[in-house]
């Protein structure tokens, strides 16, 4: 249940309100509710096909939302296109990082400030420096194309890109995945970072165990549909949850 403390908070940055996408005749979302506060990493959890992903597609305005609502900042977002919602300030982070791989380092950052529409030369500046100072590596491989990174720098490039438009709020679909263990660690410290940095982050991720400790507040998913929801301490603590999610990639 929502707990007192967070019905406290400020106003939501992000209300979802009876959220149903469908596909064909199938209902890959079913009318689910929830919110993400200022400041908060929250993440949604599930097991494959639960719908994780297409929530964030459907707040971003990459999928069509058959009914209910999305509002951003308390303005209705739902029917927006893409790339205004980025300009509103949601940045989203998909699975499988989509960077351009033929471009420099460099060059993939540079290219989502004009995207954007952020030709102020010295804030672009600010986030780079701002990037390479959260990923040190990017630093070190900047003239290097994005396509010869590893799976674990070509999603710190794909991050830092997202976080070079200058956006209120990330959203991150499996930060994790496909990358060497040795350097998920370092992922989930950067997003506790950027939280601190005064970002907020919705994410969707497999590892769930790491997803419940680096974040405030969870819903867990099942074919459509919030079951479970809390603060993190508190679903680790659950049996339920545990026994049928941590510990598994989801």
């Amino acid at each position: 249940m929502i707990t007192k403390d967070r019905v406290q908070k400020t106003n939501p940055i992000l209300n979802v309100e009876k959220l149903t996408v469908v596909y064909g005749k199938i209902k890959a979302v079913s009318e689910i509710s929830f919110q993400v506060f200022p400041g908060e990493i929250v993440s949604l959890m599930g097991s494959n096909g639960a719908g994780k992903t297409t929530n964030l597609n459907a707040i971003s305005g990459v999928v069509p939302v058959h009914s209910g609502n999305i509002f951003f900042k308390n303005e209705r977002i739902t029917g927006t296109p893409t790339h205004k919602i980025v300009q509103k300030g949601i940045v989203h982070v998909p699975e499988g990082r989509h960077i351009f791989p033929d471009l420099t380092v460099e060059e993939n950052l540079i290219i989502a400030a004009y995207l954007y529409s952020n030709n102020n030369k010295r804030l672009v500046h600010e986030r780079m420096e701002m990037v390479y100072n959260l990923f040190p590596r990017l630093k070190e491989r900047f003239r290097q194309a994005g396509g010869t990174l590893s799976g674990g720098e070509q999603q710190m490039l794909a991050i830092g890109r997202g976080l070079i438009t200058g956006g209120d709020m990330l959203l991150l679909d499996e930060p994790s995945m496909g990358i060497a263990p040795n350097l998920v660690e370092e992922i989930f410290e950067t997003i506790h970072t950027i939280r601190e940095h005064g970002h907020t982050i919705f994410l969707v991720e497999q590892n769930a165990m790491k997803a419940m400790e680096v974040s405030d507040y969870c819903y867990v998913l099942e074919t459509g549909v919030i079951v479970h929801e809390g603060e993190s301490k508190a679903l680790i603590a659950d049996e339920r949850v545990a026994d049928a999610y941590l510990g598994k990639s989801l």
